[in-house]
Protein backbone atom coordinates (compact mmCIF):
# COMPACT_ATOMS: atom_id res chain seq x y z
CA UNK A 1 0.00 0.00 0.00
CA UNK A 2 1.17 3.30 -0.93
CA UNK A 3 -0.03 7.13 -0.33
CA UNK A 4 -0.24 8.59 -4.04
CA UNK A 5 -0.30 12.76 -3.32
CA UNK A 6 0.22 15.03 -5.59
CA UNK A 7 2.73 17.74 -4.01
CA UNK A 8 4.54 20.90 -5.96
CA UNK A 9 7.72 20.14 -3.75
CA UNK A 10 11.09 19.57 -4.71
CA UNK A 11 12.57 16.00 -4.87
CA UNK A 12 14.29 15.05 -1.13
CA UNK A 13 16.72 12.27 -0.55
CA UNK A 14 14.91 10.79 1.99
CA UNK A 15 18.10 8.64 2.86
CA UNK A 16 20.54 11.71 3.48
CA UNK A 17 17.55 13.08 5.98
CA UNK A 18 17.13 9.81 7.56
CA UNK A 19 21.18 9.81 8.34
CA UNK A 20 21.26 13.03 9.75
CA UNK A 21 19.05 12.46 11.64
CA UNK A 22 20.20 9.54 13.02
CA UNK A 23 23.50 10.82 14.72
CA UNK A 24 21.72 14.15 15.71
CA UNK A 25 18.97 12.60 17.80
CA UNK A 26 22.19 9.74 18.27
CA UNK A 27 24.13 12.63 20.06
CA UNK A 28 21.67 13.28 22.76
CA UNK A 29 19.76 12.03 25.29
CA UNK A 30 15.89 12.26 24.60
CA UNK A 31 14.70 11.71 27.93
CA UNK A 32 15.63 15.57 29.26
CA UNK A 33 13.07 16.78 26.99
CA UNK A 34 10.65 13.59 26.80
CA UNK A 35 10.09 12.58 30.24
CA UNK A 36 7.82 15.22 30.87
CA UNK A 37 5.78 13.81 28.32
CA UNK A 38 4.32 11.01 29.37
CA UNK A 39 1.51 12.44 30.92
CA UNK A 40 0.62 13.21 27.20
CA UNK A 41 1.21 9.02 26.28
CA UNK A 42 -1.65 8.78 29.13
CA UNK A 43 -3.94 10.81 27.57
CA UNK A 44 -3.53 9.49 24.05
CA UNK A 45 -3.90 5.77 25.21
CA UNK A 46 -7.56 6.83 27.45
CA UNK A 47 -8.41 8.41 24.27
CA UNK A 48 -8.22 5.36 22.19
CA UNK A 49 -9.57 3.29 25.13
CA UNK A 50 -6.84 0.75 25.33
CA UNK A 51 -7.84 -2.86 26.27
CA UNK A 52 -6.01 -5.90 27.83
CA UNK A 53 -4.46 -8.03 25.43
CA UNK A 54 -5.02 -6.03 22.41
CA UNK A 55 -1.39 -5.87 20.53
CA UNK A 56 -0.32 -2.74 19.96
CA UNK A 57 2.64 -0.73 17.98
CA UNK A 58 4.15 2.11 19.79
CA UNK A 59 6.21 3.84 16.49
CA UNK A 60 9.72 6.14 16.51
CA UNK A 61 9.37 4.59 20.95
CA UNK A 62 11.86 7.71 21.92
CA UNK A 63 11.85 6.76 25.89
CA UNK A 64 8.85 4.62 25.68
CA UNK A 65 6.37 6.65 27.15
CA UNK A 66 3.93 5.79 24.60
CA UNK A 67 4.69 1.77 24.84
CA UNK A 68 4.74 1.89 28.73
CA UNK A 69 1.43 3.81 28.82
CA UNK A 70 -0.15 0.45 26.84
CA UNK A 71 1.93 -1.91 28.67
CA UNK A 72 0.21 -0.88 32.17
CA UNK A 73 -2.95 -1.56 30.17
CA UNK A 74 -2.61 -5.13 29.95
CA UNK A 75 -2.01 -4.75 26.18
CA UNK A 76 0.62 -7.16 23.85
CA UNK A 77 2.83 -4.01 23.24
CA UNK A 78 5.87 -3.81 20.70
CA UNK A 79 7.71 -0.78 20.28
CA UNK A 80 10.21 0.38 17.39
CA UNK A 81 12.91 3.03 17.29
CA UNK A 82 16.24 3.17 14.80
CA UNK A 83 18.16 4.16 17.81
CA UNK A 84 18.72 1.42 19.64
CA UNK A 85 22.58 1.35 20.03
CA UNK A 86 22.42 4.41 22.03
CA UNK A 87 24.34 3.68 25.39
CA UNK A 88 21.66 6.03 26.83
CA UNK A 89 18.68 3.60 26.04
CA UNK A 90 20.14 1.14 28.03
CA UNK A 91 17.96 1.70 31.07
CA UNK A 92 14.58 2.42 29.24
CA UNK A 93 15.10 -0.89 27.03
CA UNK A 94 15.44 -2.74 30.29
CA UNK A 95 12.59 -1.30 31.92
CA UNK A 96 10.48 -1.86 28.90
CA UNK A 97 11.71 -5.52 28.73
CA UNK A 98 11.15 -5.44 32.89
CA UNK A 99 7.18 -4.29 31.58
CA UNK A 100 6.77 -6.77 28.68
CA UNK A 101 7.56 -4.42 25.84
CA UNK A 102 9.08 -6.01 22.88
CA UNK A 103 11.58 -4.05 21.30
CA UNK A 104 12.19 -4.25 17.65
CA UNK A 105 15.12 -2.10 15.96
CA UNK A 106 13.03 -0.64 12.97
CA UNK A 107 12.34 2.50 11.21
CA UNK A 108 8.83 3.87 10.94
CA UNK A 109 9.41 3.94 7.14
CA UNK A 110 9.97 0.43 6.88
CA UNK A 111 7.88 -1.95 9.58
CA UNK A 112 9.29 -5.29 9.50
CA UNK A 113 5.20 -6.69 10.25
CA UNK A 114 2.57 -8.26 8.52
CA UNK A 115 -0.26 -6.39 7.11
CA UNK A 116 -2.68 -5.85 10.16
CA UNK A 117 -0.34 -6.96 12.75
CA UNK A 118 -2.20 -4.67 15.42
CA UNK A 119 -5.04 -2.98 16.43
CA UNK A 120 -3.92 0.11 17.43
CA UNK A 121 -0.66 1.92 16.40
CA UNK A 122 0.66 4.33 18.46
CA UNK A 123 3.46 7.60 18.08
CA UNK A 124 3.74 10.05 20.31
CA UNK A 125 5.77 12.80 18.74
CA UNK A 126 7.53 10.47 16.81
CA UNK A 127 6.65 9.40 13.51
CA UNK A 128 6.30 13.02 12.69
CA UNK A 129 10.10 13.00 12.49
CA UNK A 130 10.15 10.60 9.54
CA UNK A 131 12.28 11.41 6.48
CA UNK A 132 9.68 10.22 4.32
CA UNK A 133 6.64 10.96 5.83
CA UNK A 134 4.41 9.78 2.98
CA UNK A 135 5.69 6.14 3.45
CA UNK A 136 6.12 6.05 7.33
CA UNK A 137 2.02 7.12 6.88
CA UNK A 138 1.33 3.98 4.57
CA UNK A 139 3.77 1.84 6.98
CA UNK A 140 1.54 2.80 9.52
CA UNK A 141 -1.42 2.42 8.47
CA UNK A 142 -0.45 -0.95 6.42
CA UNK A 143 0.35 -2.72 9.86
CA UNK A 144 -2.99 -1.62 11.15
CA UNK A 145 -5.96 -4.11 11.25
CA UNK A 146 -9.74 -2.84 9.38
CA UNK A 147 -11.38 -0.98 11.94
CA UNK A 148 -8.45 -0.70 14.21
CA UNK A 149 -6.92 2.51 15.57
CA UNK A 150 -3.74 4.82 14.88
CA UNK A 151 -3.07 7.24 17.81
CA UNK A 152 -0.85 10.00 17.38
CA UNK A 153 0.77 12.96 19.40
CA UNK A 154 2.17 16.18 17.29
CA UNK A 155 3.59 19.22 18.02
CA UNK A 156 2.24 21.84 16.04
CA UNK A 157 3.81 24.25 13.98
CA UNK A 158 2.47 27.52 15.42
CA UNK A 159 3.22 26.25 19.82
CA UNK A 160 6.09 26.54 21.30
CA UNK A 161 7.98 23.14 20.26
CA UNK A 162 6.77 24.39 16.46
CA UNK A 163 8.49 27.34 17.36
CA UNK A 164 11.46 26.40 18.70
CA UNK A 165 12.72 24.52 15.51
CA UNK A 166 11.93 27.88 13.83
CA UNK A 167 14.70 29.44 16.22
CA UNK A 168 16.94 27.19 15.50
CA UNK A 169 16.16 27.17 11.88
CA UNK A 170 17.13 30.63 12.44
CA UNK A 171 20.98 30.69 13.31
CA UNK A 172 21.02 27.11 11.68
CA UNK A 173 19.37 26.67 7.52
CA UNK A 174 20.68 23.18 7.62
CA UNK A 175 19.26 22.25 10.67
CA UNK A 176 18.58 18.40 11.33
CA UNK A 177 14.41 18.93 11.08
CA UNK A 178 12.60 21.62 9.16
CA UNK A 179 9.21 22.42 8.86
CA UNK A 180 8.01 19.18 7.43
CA UNK A 181 7.45 17.58 10.52
CA UNK A 182 5.16 20.09 12.69
CA UNK A 183 2.81 20.06 9.27
CA UNK A 184 1.92 16.77 11.30
CA UNK A 185 0.54 19.13 13.75
CA UNK A 186 -2.11 20.06 11.20
CA UNK A 187 -5.18 18.69 10.47
CA UNK A 188 -5.09 19.06 6.48
CA UNK A 189 -2.08 17.91 6.08
CA UNK A 190 -3.20 14.75 8.41
CA UNK A 191 -6.10 14.36 5.70
CA UNK A 192 -3.59 14.65 2.95
CA UNK A 193 -1.79 11.50 4.82
CA UNK A 194 -4.36 9.62 5.72
CA UNK A 195 -8.05 10.83 4.65
CA UNK A 196 -8.26 8.11 2.17
CA UNK A 197 -8.05 5.21 4.50
CA UNK A 198 -10.43 6.21 7.25
CA UNK A 199 -11.91 8.90 9.11
CA UNK A 200 -9.39 11.37 11.17
CA UNK A 201 -10.42 13.18 13.94
CA UNK A 202 -8.11 15.51 15.47
CA UNK A 203 -8.31 17.60 19.49
CA UNK A 204 -5.62 20.23 20.44
CA UNK A 205 -4.02 20.06 23.45
CA UNK A 206 -1.44 21.49 25.52
CA UNK A 207 1.54 19.59 27.84
CA UNK A 208 2.70 22.01 30.93
CA UNK A 209 6.86 22.22 30.55
CA UNK A 210 8.39 23.25 33.98
CA UNK A 211 11.78 24.47 35.31
CA UNK A 212 13.15 25.73 38.11
CA UNK A 213 14.33 28.83 35.54
CA UNK A 214 13.95 29.82 31.82
CA UNK A 215 17.91 29.72 31.58
CA UNK A 216 18.06 26.12 33.43
CA UNK A 217 15.38 24.90 30.72
CA UNK A 218 17.36 25.95 27.87
CA UNK A 219 21.08 25.27 29.48
CA UNK A 220 19.53 21.33 29.57
CA UNK A 221 18.19 21.56 26.68
CA UNK A 222 21.96 22.77 25.05
CA UNK A 223 23.43 20.09 26.95
CA UNK A 224 21.41 16.98 26.09
CA UNK A 225 18.60 17.37 23.71
CA UNK A 226 19.98 16.54 20.57
CA UNK A 227 18.82 19.21 18.15
CA UNK A 228 19.66 22.21 20.45
CA UNK A 229 23.07 20.18 21.07
CA UNK A 230 23.96 19.86 17.47
CA UNK A 231 22.81 23.50 16.58
CA UNK A 232 25.17 24.94 19.51
CA UNK A 233 27.67 22.69 18.43
CA UNK A 234 27.76 24.17 15.46
CA UNK A 235 28.48 27.71 15.57
CA UNK A 236 30.80 29.92 16.90
CA UNK A 237 30.81 31.41 20.92
CA UNK A 238 29.60 34.62 19.09
CA UNK A 239 26.87 32.83 17.28
CA UNK A 240 26.26 30.55 19.79
CA UNK A 241 25.18 33.60 22.67
CA UNK A 242 22.71 34.72 20.18
CA UNK A 243 20.83 31.82 19.81
CA UNK A 244 21.11 31.22 23.44
CA UNK A 245 19.44 34.86 23.71
CA UNK A 246 16.88 34.07 21.64
CA UNK A 247 15.83 30.52 23.06
CA UNK A 248 15.58 32.49 26.19
CA UNK A 249 13.11 35.11 24.72
CA UNK A 250 11.00 32.17 22.88
CA UNK A 251 10.71 31.05 26.53
CA UNK A 252 9.64 34.36 27.69
CA UNK A 253 7.07 34.89 25.26
CA UNK A 254 5.41 31.91 26.46
CA UNK A 255 5.80 31.87 29.95
CA UNK A 256 3.12 31.68 32.46
CA UNK A 257 4.73 31.35 35.64
CA UNK A 258 4.08 33.81 38.35
CA UNK A 259 7.81 33.76 39.86
CA UNK A 260 11.19 33.23 38.35
CA UNK A 261 10.45 29.22 37.55
CA UNK A 262 9.42 28.55 33.92
CA UNK A 263 5.87 27.02 33.21
CA UNK A 264 5.13 26.78 29.26
CA UNK A 265 2.00 25.16 27.55
CA UNK A 266 3.37 23.46 24.63
CA UNK A 267 0.63 22.89 22.46
CA UNK A 268 0.02 19.62 20.18
CA UNK A 269 -2.15 17.77 17.74
CA UNK A 270 -4.12 14.51 19.14
CA UNK A 271 -5.00 12.48 15.86
CA UNK A 272 -7.05 9.07 16.08
CA UNK A 273 -7.32 7.43 12.41
CA UNK A 274 -9.94 4.58 12.74
CA UNK A 275 -8.90 2.54 9.70
CA UNK A 276 -11.74 1.45 7.11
Amino acid sequence: MSLSLSRNVPRVDHREVQARQRTAWASGDYAVAGNALQIVSEELCETVNLCQDERVLDVAAGSFHAAFAAARRWCDVTATDHASDLTNRGRQRSEAGAAGVQFVDADAEALPFPDQSFSTVISAFGAMFAADQERAASEMIRVCRRGGRLALANWTPDGFIGQLFVTLGRHLPQATCGPAPFQWGQPERLGELFGAYGGVETARKRVALRSRTPMDWVDKLRAAYAPVLKAFASLEPVRQKAMRGDLLELVTRFNRAKDSSMLVDAEYLEVVVTRR
